[in-house]
């Protein structure tokens, strides 16, 4: 019978908690650009185009 080979299945072990950690920095920096982008355009687009559209609208009038 063979002897188990425990350097490899360490390193396997080690590789896949890697991958693990990695994958959910990259889960969680996406949900942090998702965040971003999405709270500042909401407010800053919105106030501006009310703005410019009513004192279009008064200067026009």
């Amino acid at each position: 019978m063979a002897t188990p080979n425990y350097g490899y299945e360490k390193r396997q072990r080690e590789l896949a908690k890697k991958k693990k950690k990695e994958e959910k920095l990259k889960a969680k920096a996406e949900g942090r650009r998702h965040d971003d982008t999405d709270a500042p355009e909401e407010p800053g687009t919105d106030a501006p185009d009310a703005a410019a559209s009513g004192d279009g609208a008064a200067a026009a009038d």
